[in-house]
C-alpha cells in the first residue's frame, strides 16, 4: 500500500513539474516579448542612430515571435520529459534521424511552411510595416508581418490575414518600397448603371493633383481608385464624392 501511495505522489509530482514548466514557458515568452517590443525598439533606434526604420521595424516584429516560438517549445519538451513513457518516445524520435526528418517535412507543409516563408520575408523584406501593397487583388498598408502571417488594413479598414506561404510564392506589389510616399488611395463604389468612365472623366476635371483609376467592374457596381497626398485622405474621399453627386453620378 505504502508503494502505490509513493508512485501516486510520484506522479503527481510530475504532473505539477510539467504544468509548471509550461506556464512558466509562457510566462516567459510573454516577458520577453514586452522587452523586445519596449526595450528592444529603443535600443534598434540608438543603434540606427535615430527613428526606427521599416525594415528594422519588422525585423525585430519575426524575431519576437521566433524567440517565443523556441521558449514555448523548450516548455513543452521539458513538461514531456518529466514522464518516462513520453521521454523514452522523444529520445527515440530525436534518436532517428530518418523520423525526425520525415516529422519536418510533413509539417513544412502546414505549420512549418508558414514559419519558414515568415524568416524569409524577414531577411529579403519584399515588404516591410508600414509598406502599401497589393497581393492578390487586396490591396492595403502592411499593419503587422507575423512568423506565420501577415496583416494588412485596407482603404476602408478591415484586415485582410495572409498566409506567409502564399505571400513568399505569389506575386506582390509594393508601393513604397521604392518611394517612400507614394500618397493616399481611395476607393470610390458606383451603383452598376453608373457609367464609370464619366466619373473618371468627372474625377479628372475636378481633381487636378488625384489620379483616378477604374480598377474594378462587377455585377454589383464599379469601383473607382483615387491618388491623391498621403495627408489629405479624408478631404479627398470628400472632394471625390461631391465630384460625382454634383454631376449626377452616384
Amino acid at each position: 500500500m505504502w508503494a502505490q501511495v509513493a508512485t501516486l505522489g510520484t506522479s503527481h509530482n510530475r504532473w505539477i513539474a510539467a504544468v509548471v514548466a509550461i506556464v512558466l514557458a509562457i510566462v516567459a515568452a510573454a516577458l520577453l516579448d514586452r522587452m523586445l517590443s519596449n526595450r528592444g525598439r529603443s535600443l534598434a533606434t540608438t543603434l540606427v542612430g535615430g527613428e526606427l526604420t521599416p525594415a528594422v521595424d519588422t525585423r525585430l516584429r519575426v524575431l519576437r515571435r521566433v524567440l517565443e516560438a523556441v521558449i514555448i517549445f523548450i516548455g513543452i519538451f521539458i513538461a514531456i520529459s518529466q514522464f518516462d513513457s513520453l521521454d523514452r518516445l522523444a529520445n527515440s524520435v530525436l534518436a532517428s534521424s530518418a523520423i525526425v526528418a520525415a516529422a519536418v517535412g510533413f509539417a513544412s507543409r502546414t505549420t512549418l511552411a508558414n514559419g519558414v516563408a515568415g524568416i524569409l520575408l524577414a531577411v529579403t523584406q519584399p515588404l516591410r510595416v508600414g509598406d502599401q501593397v497589393t497581393f492578390e487583388g487586396e490591396s492595403g498598408t502592411v499593419e503587422d508581418v507575423r512568423l506565420t502571417y501577415t496583416y494588412l488594413r485596407d482603404a476602408r479598414g478591415t484586415r485582410v490575414v495572409i498566409p506567409n506561404e502564399r505571400l513568399a510564392m505569389g506575386t506582390l506589389r509594393n508601393h513604397t518600397v521604392l518611394q517612400a510616399d507614394p500618397g493616399t488611395e481611395i476607393s470610390v463604389w458606383l451603383a452598376p448603371e453608373t457609367d464609370a468612365l464619366a466619373a473618371v472623366a468627372v474625377l479628372e476635371e475636378a481633381l487636378p493633383d488625384g489620379r483616378p483609376v477604374l480598377a474594378e467592374v462587377a455585377a454589383a457596381g464599379s469601383r473607382l481608385t483615387v491618388t491623391g497626398e498621403a495627408s489629405r485622405e479624408n478631404d479627398l474621399r470628400a472632394a471625390a464624392y461631391a465630384a460625382l453627386r454634383g454631376a449626377g453620378l452616384r
